[in-house]
């Protein structure tokens, strides 16, 4: 058996420009980052609620995770709230806004990349929803808007390994996100 070094990820901060990128209206974009996949999702709401399906193995999105790790999370997240940004060298992300509202940030932080420094912005959540599947190397982050709190169900092709977890601040001076009301 072959135990040859996993290839290591190049991660690189890069500069942009103020604001909040590409925003992102549909899977089909032109201007999403290289290897950001996105899929709308079926609600299926009836007088008690509604059902939504995150994943089914081997198919869609997250067709390619091998069942034995993939892991399936969920936070739930109070209005205004920022988490971001954070990154790996090797997990898969697929995430499943399945309550509220999400202003989703991506940054390509792969210096190798076609389309390294660009961003995206996604609304996603109850009004549009997408999964959104997050390769290596693109830094991710979210704020919760609207007025109520917010549940993002995510699965990953790996199991949680802190090690193979970046940050990078939310207000780094480099990537310039604008997480302020945008008054358009």
């Amino acid at each position: 058996m072959s135990t040859a070094p996993a290839e290591v990820l190049s991660i690189a901060v890069p500069q942009c420009e103020h604001g909040i990128g590409k925003i992102i209206r549909e899977a089909s974009s032109a201007d999403l980052i290289d290897g950001v996949r996105l899929h709308r999702f079926d609600i299926w709401p009836d007088d008690r609620g509604y059902f939504l399906e995150v994943i089914r193995m081997k198919q869609g999105l997250a067709g390619d995770f091998p069942a034995e790790t993939t892991q399936v999370s969920a936070a739930l997240s109070y209005p205004g709230t920022i988490k971001a940004f954070h990154f790996h060298r090797h997990q898969t992300d697929l995430w499943a806004p399945a309550l509220g509202m999400f202003q989703v940030a991506l940054v390509d932080l792969r210096p190798e990349s076609r389309t390294f420094g660009l961003k995206n912005t996604i609304y996603a959540g109850a009004l549009r929803p997408f999964e959104i599947l997050i390769p290596p190397g693109v830094g991710h982050g979210y704020k919760v808007i609207g007025e109520s709190a917010a549940m993002l169900v995510y699965v990953t092709n790996r199991l949680y390994n802190p090690d193979d977890e970046g940050r990078v601040a939310y207000n780094h001076r480099s990537i310039q996100y604008d997480w302020e009301l945008q008054h358009k």
